[in-house]
């Protein structure tokens, strides 16, 4: 369901049905159908110009446009009560989550390693790892103490490019989410979809290399302005590149004044003891996100 979605707002929302995707703790996979409750839904006579400005976007130049909007608002729905579901869950057991996103290649996987490494199982940490397909960053995180739980989307339509709310909870059956104080959800790479699409989590945080390019923030805003934290990564790699540090902190402000911007390189290490300190706050604030 990876072709439409929500245009940039405040909500934060899926657009994937029919997944089926597998998860483990440890090695041990599991696969399952997620699949959205459609039973309900009525055709609606709509405008014209209400389909050309809905919150999809234009849909006026399919014949079937108006049932597109009744079907998507139907999921939109359905995803957001699943999501409430994952809060409740999550809230009965005591767990902080995350929902840590980006572009493929940003440094995601290489931030939550090394982050593991530096915790050395101080936090009960348990990680669902969202990737369209292998489980390559999952191995990648075995051995350092921490659950994960694997969800691969390649069954959806070519690819989902983002974990739903109904994903998420699918992959909490890996998790023992009783013994964990914090969840990290390692979301798809992809820097617009995922940013849509509330799963639960308590606070969204993103991976921003210094290698896209400074205007990343102005070209795609969804994510940038959807997130409370962004992880400047791969600084080690400045004086090796044309820019400047300050013009990718200016470009975010702008369009996310109110987001916390960390510096940091997780190949050397510079700048990891302020994210490690950012994220021991998240864990046992239990409400109040961390400035």
């Amino acid at each position: 369901m990876g072709r439409f979605h929500r245009h940039d707002d405040d909500h934060t929302h899926t657009h994937a049905d029919g997944t089926t995707h597998s998860h483990a703790a440890g090695s041990d996979a599991h696969s399952h159908e997620d699949t959205y409750d459609l039973s309900g839904l009525t055709a609606t006579a709509r405008a014209v110009d209400d389909v050309a400005s809905s919150e999809f976007g234009d849909l006026s130049s399919y014949d079937t446009g108006s049932e597109r909007v009744d079907v998507l608002e139907a999921i939109f729905t359905e995803n957001d009560r699943r999501a409430d579901i994952n809060r409740e869950i999550f809230k009965a057991n005591g767990a902080r989550v995350l929902n840590l996103m980006s572009s493929p290649g940003s440094g995601k996987t290489s931030i939550v390693a090394a982050t593991l490494d530096a915790l050395g199982g101080d936090i009960p940490i348990g990680i669902i790892e969202g990737d369209i397909a292998t489980d390559l960053d999952a191995a990648r995180l075995q051995g350092k103490g921490a659950q994960i739980s694997l969800l691969n989307t390649n069954n959806g339509f070519g690819g989902e490019c983002h974990l739903d709310a109904p994903m998420v909870n699918r992959a909490l059956q890996g998790l023992d989410l009783a013994d964990l104080d914090l969840v990290l959800i390692e979301n798809v790479g992809n820097l617009v979809c995922p940013a849509e699409f509330d799963v639960g989590e308590h606070a969204k945080a993103m991976v921003y290399s210094v290698t896209e390019g400074e205007d990343k923030p102005l070209k795609y805003p969804v994510m940038f302005r959807s997130v409370d934290l962004v992880l400047l990564n791969k600084i080690d790699l400045v004086p090796y590149l044309d820019v400047d540090l300050d013009a990718y902190r200016a470009a975010i402000a702008q369009v996310n004044p109110a987001a916390r911007v960390i510096a940091l390189s997780a190949k050397s290490g510079e700048g990891l003891s302020e994210w490690l300190d950012w994220l021991r706050a998240f864990a046992t604030t239990g409400g109040a996100r961390p400035i």
